[in-house]
């Protein structure tokens, strides 16, 4: 079946980067709803493009996914206080995300966040109900779109998401009570190289310049 949206939805949380010191890169004003465990339980290797909408603003980012780990590289980058990384790498394994930072062959280390997370697993961190609307299609695939109710904070909010039929994979995930929205579009299921999801050769760690000793 087909489903009509107000226009004005249509307007992703990806991993979103950080605002303060020692997390020194900017990211999206809001975050997605998180998958159920704290560490979800991932076993997907896929490659998409993945588009996130908030508040009007547009991120756009290609994508690699091996379980527990996965590698973005950012259309126009993200801005650090060291530059701008073309690339991010979120090691759920590690409870880290790396910051590749070309220009200085560095990389910047920060604590995993729950904005970091991509959905990755049908099922939603404090949902609370889920209705089947029917079948559907996303990203040119089979789909089951579904009307879900989270509570967050003693707040509700509802989302349509579009799960894909074979692998549980939510294709898109969009918020009826606000501007924001994230999907996979150019989705291909096929093992994903090691090496992506680690820091290159010849890169070496950022670490903070040490505090002056003042003279007493």
């Amino acid at each position: 079946m087909s489903l009509r949206v107000p226009q004005f939805l249509l307007l992703i949380g990806f991993a979103s980067v950080l605002a303060t010191v020692p997390a020194l890169a900017e990211g999206p004003p809001s975050s997605p709803p998180q998958t159920a465990d704290k560490v979800p339980h991932v076993h997907l290797e896929f490659s998409a493009k993945v588009i996130h909408r908030s508040d009007g603003r547009l991120r756009e980012a290609q994508l690699f996914v091996k379980g527990d780990r996965y590698r973005l590289e950012h259309r126009g980058g993200v801005r650090t206080d060291l530059g701008y990384a073309g690339v991010s790498i979120v090691r759920l394994d590690k409870q880290e995300v790396w910051f590749l930072l070309s220009q200085h062959r560095q990389f910047l280390v920060v604590p995993i966040r729950p904005d970091h997370r991509l959905p990755l697993t049908s099922r939603l961190d404090g949902e609370t109900s889920r209705l089947l609307i029917g079948d559907a299609s996303a990203a040119g695939r089979p789909a089951r779109l579904y009307d879900v109710t989270v509570s967050r904070a003693g707040v509700a909010e509802r989302y349509y998401e579009w799960v894909d039929v074979e692998q549980d994979l939510p294709l898109k995930l969009m918020s009826l009570d606000r501007d924001w929205s994230v999907e996979y579009q150019h989705v291909v299921f096929s093992k994903q190289a090691d090496y992506f999801f680690e820091v290159p050769l010849g890169y070496r760690r950022w670490e903070p310049p040490p505090v002056p000793q003042e003279k007493g």
